[in-house]
C-alpha cells in the first residue's frame, strides 16, 4: 500500500466522528469559515464590540472562539479567491500527497478547536505547522509552546497517538470486525455493579489489575495478572479493571485476555487511554466488557460516537470526569449509564477526595439521579472511612488499584478496605455449619452478617436464584424464607 492510500484511509477515519461537521469538497479540506458575531449577538454580553468572537460554521450550532486563539484569520477567503491553482488538484502525484497532507492537517486543526472550545486542554498531538504552499482556512502560529507536553496525560497522549497509527497499520479495523464474528459474547458490567449494591449496600467495587504507575512506579513486583484477578473475584469484587497502557503503566492487553480466558466470570473494564473508536474493537477482541473514556481527552462528538460504538459491540462505557465543566458536558449526552470522578488531577497527579463530593452537590446530584446513572469513585481509597466519605457522597461504585494490588493478598485487602468481609463467603460458611440456623437470633444474624440483603439460591429452581431477602425479614424459627412456589 503506497504512501498516499495509507494517508487517505486515515484521513476517512480521522474525519468519520465530525461527519457533518466538516465537508471535504473539491478534494481540499474543508472551507470552514469564521465570521465576526454580529453587534446584537453580542449585546446579550453588553459588548459593543462585534469583533471579540468569532463563530465557527458548518456545525448545527455554531461554536464562539475569543480572537486570542493561536490559530487566527488572515483574510482567508480572499487568499482562497484569488488563487484559483490551490482550489484544483493536479493530477500528478506530488500534488495530490500534498493535497492529502493539507486536508489531514485541517482535520487536526478542526479537531483542535473544537477540543479547545470544550475546555479541553490535552493536546492530542505534537504541534506542527501547516504543509508546504498552505493557502486555506487556517494561519497557524505557535505562541510560546514547543513540542514539549504540558503534563504526563499529555505525555501519554501523545504517545499513545503514536502507537495506535501503528496497531493500526498492521492489524486494519476489517480484520478487527471479521475477528469478532468469533468472539464470545459480553458479560454485563453495570448490571454486575448494581447486583452487587443490592447484596451488600455498599459500593460495588472494581478491582484494579495495575502493576505500575508514572506517580508511583512499580507497585507490585512479583505480578500475575490472572492470580490477582482470582483474588479479587473471590474477595468480593463485582467488576475488573485491567491496565492494557504498556509503556507508563506496564500492562498490556495479553494481560486483559489472559484473564478472561483464565475462566474470570467477573466482567472486565479495559483501562486505555482510548483515543480512537479502532482501539474499542480490540478492547472487545481481547475479552473487555466495558472500557474507560476520558472526558479530560476526548470531546463530546467522539464520545457520543464511542458510546453509539460501544453499544453496537454490547460493551459498557465508563465516561470518567475529573472537574464540574466535564461534569457538565458528559451529563449533558445522551446514553451515558456510568460516570467515573476521579479524585486524581491527572495533569498533576494531585489527590483528592473531595472533589467526589463536590462534583455530585447540587444541580448534578440531582441530574445523576433523574437518569439513574452509577457514579464511580475512582483514586485516593484506602480506608473504610474513605468508601464511607464517598458512599455519602452519593457514589455507588468505587474503582480501587493500589491500595489492593499492594496487597500480599489482594483479596484480603478487599475486606480491610470495606473494613469486613464483602465476599458472602461468610454467609455461605454459616449455612455449611448450620444445619437450621434457627439458634441465631435476628440482632447475632444482622451482626455477623450486616450486609443490606443476600440472595438464596435453589438448586432444583434455578429461576429463582437472584431472588433476594433483607437479613431483618428473617424469621428465627424458620431456616430459610419460604420456598417459591413453581408455578
Amino acid at each position: 500500500m503506497d504512501v498516499v492510500t495509507r494517508r487517505q484511509r486515515k484521513i476517512r477515519r480521522s474525519t468519520v466522528t465530525y461527519k457533518g461537521a466538516m465537508s471535504l469538497r473539491a478534494g481540499i479540506a474543508a472551507r470552514v469559515s469564521f465570521h465576526p458575531l454580529s453587534s446584537s449577538s453580542s449585546s446579550n454580553n453588553n459588548s459593543s464590540s462585534s469583533s471579540s468572537s468569532y463563530h465557527l460554521h458548518k456545525f448545527a450550532n455554531p461554536i464562539s472562539f475569543p480572537t486570542s486563539m493561536s490559530v487566527r484569520l488572515v483574510r482567508a477567503q480572499q487568499k482562497l479567491e484569488s488563487k484559483d491553482a490551490s482550489a484544483t488538484l493536479s493530477p500528478s502525484t506530488d500534488d495530490q500527497e500534498n493535497a492529502l497532507k493539507i486536508k489531514e492537517w485541517e482535520v487536526g486543526k478542526l479537531q483542535e478547536e473544537i477540543a479547545a472550545s470544550q475546555g479541553i486542554s490535552i493536546r492530542r498531538r505534537p504541534p506542527s505547522g501547516p504543509p508546504l504552499h498552505y493557502v486555506g482556512p487556517f494561519e497557524f502560529r505557535i505562541q510560546n509552546e514547543g513540542n514539549t507536553p504540558r503534563n504526563i496525560l499529555e505525555e501519554i497522549i501523545w504517545n499513545k497517538d503514536m502507537e495506535v497509527s501503528q496497531l493500526k497499520e498492521r492489524r486494519p479495523l476489517s480484520m478487527l470486525s471479521k475477528a469478532l464474528l468469533d468472539a464470545p459474547p459480553t458479560r454485563d458490567f453495570i448490571g454486575a455493579l448494581r447486583a452487587s449494591y443490592e447484596r451488600t449496600g455498599l459500593p460495588s467495587l472494581i478491582a484494579e489489575v495495575k502493576k505500575a504507575s508514572p506517580s508511583k512506579g512499580v507497585i507490585r513486583e512479583h505480578f500475575n495478572p490472572v492470580e490477582i484477578a482470582r483474588a479479587y473475584e473471590k474477595g468480593g469484587a463485582a467488576c475488573l479493571s485491567v491496565l492494557t497502557d504498556e509503556k507508563y503503566f506496564q500492562g498490556s492487553f495479553e494481560n486483559l485476555e489472559a484473564i478472561r480466558n483464565a475462566g474470570i466470570k467477573c466482567p472486565l473494564l479495559c483501562k486505555e487511554f482510548i483515543i480512537d473508536a479502532w482501539q474499542i474493537y480490540y478492547a472487545r477482541l481481547k475479552g473487555a466488557d466495558a472500557v474507560l473514556l476520558i472526558a479530560g481527552v476526548l470531546p463530546d462528538l467522539d464520545i457520543r460516537y464511542m458510546i453509539k460504538i460501544c453499544k453496537l459491540l454490547g460493551l459498557a462505557a465508563l465516561i470518567e470526569v475529573h472537574d464540574e465543566r466535564e461534569m457538565d458536558r458528559v451529563l449533558g449526552i445522551e446514553g451515558v449509564e456510568l460516570i467515573g470522578i476521579n479524585n486524581r488531577d491527572l495533569g498533576t497527579f494531585m489527590v483528592d477526595i473531595g472533589n467526589t463530593k463536590k462534583l455530585l452537590q447540587g444541580k448534578h446530584g440531582v441530574t445523576v439521579r433523574e437518569k439513574d446513572i452509577i457514579v464511580v469513585g475512582e483514586s485516593g481509597l484506602f480506608a473504610p472511612a474513605d468508601i464511607a466519605y464517598v458512599q455519602e457522597a452519593g457514589v455507588k461504585a468505587v474503582l480501587v488499584g493500589e491500595s489492593l494490588v499492594k496487597q500480599d493478598d489482594p483479596g484480603q485487602g478487599i475486606a480491610n478496605l470495606f473494613g469486613k468481609d464483602i465476599s458472602g463467603a461468610a454467609l455461605r460458611a454459616y449455612f455449611e455449619n448450620e444445619s437450621a440456623g434457627a439458634s441465631k437470633s435476628h440482632a447475632e444474624l444482622s451482626n455477623n452478617f450486616p450486609a443490606t440483603k443476600f440472595s438464596i439460591v435453589w438448586p432444583q429452581q434455578p429461576r429463582f436464584q437472584s431472588l433476594s431477602f433483607p437479613i431483618v425479614s428473617w424469621i428465627t424459627n424458620s431456616p430459610f424464607p419460604p420456598l417459591p412456589s413453581s408455578s
